[in-house]
């Protein structure tokens, strides 16, 4: 180790660091590797679970479970998680062998009303000296992801969007709708791409 940064800063970023200091309702499988303590830091769901990692997933640089208190994670056995970022209000469930690549977000709420009015007062909640209990209610919407999907990089789904077994979303995607099992969707917003291609 050079004397740069110590020990515990360097496990810390490494995958090193002790996993049983994560909250206890964050629940960690078999053979996982997390490879930096930092994607957990904004992890404030008060579910039991709010956190479910099945075994052997991999999480590594710059995930981030953004988890609010009402908010519950759930990913599948064998996922691959390179630099997702989870906006997580109600629920989003993974599941099996889903590859999620580098700067994807999946949210399942806008975190803001759409109404002017109503988007004002929650400007005015969440300043620094607003009071957050005055928030205006947000609409949020489960999202899943179904067993062998793969998601490019820089994609975002967004909320109450189902993308089926074995899907495939391209690199910058912008997924409003459902994705049927096995289909390609790609821009924005996403549209069926793997149909056109098929000859008759």
């Amino acid at each position: 180790m050079s004397g740069l940064i110590g020990e515990n800063e360097f496990k810390a970023i490494t995958g090193g660091w002790d996993y049983a200091a994560l909250p206890k309702n964050v629940r960690v499988g078999a053979d996982c590797f997390l490879e930096r303590r930092d994607s957990f830091k904004r992890f404030r769901s008060t579910r039991e679970p709010g956190l479910t990692l099945g075994d052997r997933v991999k999480v590594y640089t710059w995930t981030e479970f953004n988890i609010e208190p009402s908010g519950a994670v759930e990913v599948g056995d064998d996922c691959t998680l390179v630099g997702a970022v989870f906006m997580c209000a109600e629920s989003i469930r993974i599941g099996k062998r889903v590859v999620v690549s580098y700067n994807v977000t999946i949210a399942d709420s806008d975190f803001h009303p759409h109404d002017p009015e109503q988007r004002k007062l929650d400007a005015i909640a969440n300043a620094p000296e607003g009071d957050r209990s005055q928030r205006p209610p947000v609409i949020a919407k489960p999202v899943v992801i179904e067993d062998d999907a793969w998601i490019g990089i820089g994609a975002i789904i967004l909320k109450g969007v189902r993308i089926g077994r074995g899907a495939r979303v391209g690199a910058g995607a912008v997924v409003t709708k459902d994705v049927p099992a096995g289909a390609t969707f790609a821009g924005n917003p996403a549209r069926r791409v793997d149909a056109e291609n098929k000859t008759p």
